[in-house]
């Protein structure tokens, strides 16, 4: 029967690792080193200088024990974020990458191939964007509260409401991959689906810390701030926090049309009679969504409609 229990500061390191796997990375991210022999969490996280309280924290919400979010403290769980996504851009995502290249035929011949990379490098850089504004936004605000300021009409609430996971995509890519690649006893790519696959679990685990952990240990803060009557403050990032919308919710429901159209392989005049518009008005259509989305290419905008569910993986037009 397994052990529930909460994991203590006096338990062996090395029972937690055993136990489960996936801390070794939890580990990395505090910058715990291995080699810690019999020594207890408490003595292992002070010859870190990591805090107990966080790291056994994020250990029993991600082991599925009772975890309290109240004991955290904030520089040390943003320090785990970060150092979290300097994993994902800076190795996994780019190992990734190269086993997908290693594994499918990207010489330029093989469509689906082509598609599968553009589709992946689409993700990552969505990925880097949502990671980059946690880290120059999100982070500078926590920073500005743990100095006693609050933000004028922002809270932690604004960035929780919109905090996707990005972890989904991946699914959808391992969906294309599956789905889409004809090749047989192809073992490289089945080791590059069983790495997608663990990034997608690890991305969504990150993210359920964040929901979980982070969010709610800034909202204490901010409650005890209010509760302490500490000014608020303005700055000229303000306008910029609470009314980021993704791009997908930036496109009207005829450019999201025109999208479907567009990964159809129709021309513009097939679009037009498609959708009872002018040519004129389906190319300025194209026009915006270039510009709203920085896409210039057929390839890219297929990639742009599979990852986002506007066409479904059989309306693919490739070849």
């Amino acid at each position: 029967m397994k052990d529930h229990r909460c994991y203590q500061p006096l338990d062996r390191m090395r029972d937690l690792v055993r136990n489960n796997s996936e801390l070794i990375l939890v580990m990395g991210r505090f910058g715990i080193s291995l080699g810690f022999g019999e020594k207890s969490v408490r003595e292992v996280c002070r010859m870190h200088h990591v805090d107990e309280k966080t790291f056994l924290a994020v250990v029993n919400y991600i082991t599925g024990r009772d975890y309290h979010y109240e004991e955290v403290s904030l520089p040390s769980l943003i320090r785990y974020l970060k150092q979290s996504h300097e994993y994902f851009l800076d190795f996994n995502l780019p190992n990734i990458r190269r086993k997908l290249i290693e594994s499918i035929d990207c010489s330029g011949t093989n469509d689906i191939a082509m598609l599968i990379i553009r589709f992946y490098d689409e993700y990552v850089m969505a990925v880097r964007k949502h990671m980059d504004y946690e880290d120059e936004v999100i982070f500078a605000y926590v920073e500005q509260l743990s100095q006693g300021h609050l933000k004028r009409n922002y809270t932690i609430s604004e960035f929780a409401s919109k905090h996707a996971p990005i972890g989904d995509k991946l699914k959808e890519l391992k969906d294309v991959i599956i789905r889409c690649y004809p090749e047989k006893n192809n073992y490289l790519l089945n080791a590059a689906l069983l790495e997608i696959i663990s990034c997608e679990q690890d991305m969504t685990s990150h993210c359920l810390i964040e929901d979980n952990l982070f969010v709610p240990a800034v909202k204490l803060i901010e409650q005890q701030l209010r509760e302490k009557g500490a000014t608020t403050y303005a700055d000229k990032t303000d306008k910029d926090v609470p009314d980021r919308k993704d791009k997908l919710e930036a496109l009207s429901d005829r450019e999201k049309d025109v999208i479907a159209c567009v990964t159809k392989g129709m021309s513009n005049k097939e679009i037009a009679e498609e959708l009872y518009l002018s040519v004129h008005t389906v190319a300025t259509h194209r026009r915006n969504i270039s510009n709203k989305l920085q896409i210039h290419t057929t390839a890219g905008l297929t990639i742009y409609a599979i990852a986002n569910k506007l066409v479904n993986i059989e309306e693919l037009q490739v070849g």
